[in-house]
């Protein structure tokens, strides 16, 4: 059992993959170890190598913290997982997770989609392990409640969006005086409410922090149009849809507004990971559980809102 903190050992850390259109296993791994071009430049996510390829060689790593095993299941297979060990400079290829027990440090599960998070996880949490969670956590109210006992049993792990470490964003949380009292954001995003729900939720909460009241989605499963309440009278609308582009957010406030953009995905993840590490050694989570809680209930409430016609769904109904 790896409690924390961890202090400043060597970090043995394992990762697993991987779901279809995701390829953090790639990117994340290269972050903590650096990369193989060879083998990078056949990346099926060309977008991978090309945001790594514009970083300079010392953005590369965390001081004395490797990735030094992977195991693909689900999507993929062990073909892929050997594929992503040489591009991201793996030593070690297994084909059951549970093999990993006893080798590694920590685990990242690296997939996003919140149904399998579950089974994915549980047994790396009972063997005591500490864990990141890609997001979103969950897409259930039952499986949040899970987690949500499971935390409370003692179970050590964390889950977050990069897009809350966006350069483009991180001046503004906090500080938005210039613009007054916040009444309204815009937070488009591409992709689905499902797997890509979370990063607009995630990018604008740390404006206004807890407190949301309620979440209506009056779009499809192709094409969300999410529409949230704050205690504080903000609104937020998140339009969304495969196929989409944006990732950026308009924030108007009564004496002003903004609008920002976000380019370096590279910044986001990275120190998303720094973050996690800095957790393993220190026990200093950077997220309040309590606000991923909140944020995870956001995105059960945009699914039930849609399914249930468009209703506006209050947080309140999710019992955790």
């Amino acid at each position: 059992m790896a409690k924390l903190p961890l202090g400043d050992k060597e970090l043995k850390i394992g990762i697993l993959g991987m779901t279809e259109g995701n390829g953090h296993p790639y990117s994340w791994s290269a972050m903590f170890n650096g990369y193989n071009k060879e083998y990078m430049d056949e990346c099926p996510f060309p977008v991978i190598p090309d945001y790594l390829y514009k970083q300079p060689p010392e953005t590369f790593g965390i001081p004395g913290a490797h990735i030094t095993h992977i195991c693909c299941t689900g999507y993929a297979d062990r073909k892929m997982a050997e594929h992503m060990a040489k591009a991201s400079c793996i030593p070690n290829v297994v084909d059951d997770p549970i093999e990993m027990l006893g080798q590694v440090d920590a685990v990242i599960c690296a997939t996003d989609d919140g149904n399998e998070h579950v089974d994915r996880c549980k047994p790396f949490l009972d063997a005591g392990l500490p864990m990141f969670i890609d997001k979103p956590l969950v897409n259930t109210e039952e499986d949040l409640r899970t987690f949500v006992n499971w935390r409370r049993e003692g179970k050590q792990f964390i889950t977050s969006s990069c897009m809350r470490y966006a350069k483009e964003f991180e001046p503004y949380y906090g500080h938005t005086y210039e613009m007054g009292k916040l009444m309204y954001i815009c937070a488009p995003m591409p992709k689905k409410w499902e797997t890509y729900g979370i990063h607009a939720v995630e990018q604008m909460y740390p404006l206004l922090g807890s407190g949301f009241v309620s979440v209506q989605n009056t779009g499809t499963y192709e094409q969300a149009q999410v529409h949230l309440v704050h205690k504080n009278g903000c609104r937020v609308d998140i339009p969304q849809g495969i196929g989409m582009a944006g990732a950026g957010m308009l924030i108007i406030g009564s004496r002003g507004s903004k609008y920002l953009d976000c380019e370096d995905s590279y910044y986001a993840f990275k120190k998303q990971l720094d973050l996690f590490v800095k957790w393993l050694r220190t026990g200093e989570e950077p997220v309040a559980f309590s606000d991923s809680v909140e944020m995870m209930k956001i995105i059960i409430a945009g699914l039930r809102s849609r399914n249930e016609g468009g209703r506006a769904v209050n947080l309140d109904e999710i019992d955790v």
